[in-house]
Parts: C-alpha cells; sequence; structure tokens
C-alpha cells in the first residue's frame, strides 16, 4: 500500500513558474516604489524652487533647508526640465 502525501513535492515546472511569479512580484515592487520616488523628487524640486524663490538665493534657501547648495541645484535642474517636457508636451498638442 502507497501513502500518498498531501505536500507532494511541485514539479521543476511548477518550481518554475513559482520562481517566476516571485521574481516579478519582486519588480512589480520595485517599479512602483521607484514611480513614488521619483514622484516625490518631483514633489520635493517644486517646494525647493518656491523655497529659493521665498528665500532670495541659493545659498540662503540652503541654509533655511538646511540641504547643500549641490542638492539645491540638483532640485532646480529637476524642475526645470519638469517644465521643459511639460512645456513640449503642450506644444505638441498645438494645432
Amino acid at each position: 500500500m502507497t501513502v500518498q502525501n498531501s505536500d507532494k513535492t511541485l514539479s521543476r515546472k511548477q518550481r518554475l513558474q513559482e520562481k517566476q511569479r516571485r521574481q516579478l512580484a519582486v519588480v512589480d515592487t520595485v517599479d512602483k516604489a521607484e514611480f513614488k520616488v521619483r514622484k516625490a523628487e518631483a514633489e520635493l524640486a517644486v517646494a525647493v524652487t518656491e523655497a529659493v524663490q521665498m528665500f532670495g538665493d541659493e545659498q540662503s534657501a540652503s541654509e533655511a533647508l538646511d540641504m547643500s547648495v549641490e542638492a539645491i541645484r540638483r532640485f532646480l535642474r529637476m524642475a526645470q526640465d519638469e517644465a521643459t517636457g511639460a512645456n513640449d508636451v503642450a506644444e505638441v498638442g498645438r494645432p
């Protein structure tokens, strides 16, 4: 008499499918996180731009925000690139 184990061993194909499913789930999680990071960076770029305008210059904003001037400039470039990209899309949509 043969006893069948209810926890039968998965076939090679099933193990591969399960591994691929887990890999796709991880890739999906990373993609979602990257999207959230890009969105947050874009929001921060807008806020930093407003701070530079409020405080008068990059150095003053740097001191007030406790952020390096290099980081301030990076966010300013990011905001500029975002604005340029939005303008390019608007230009394409015009008749």
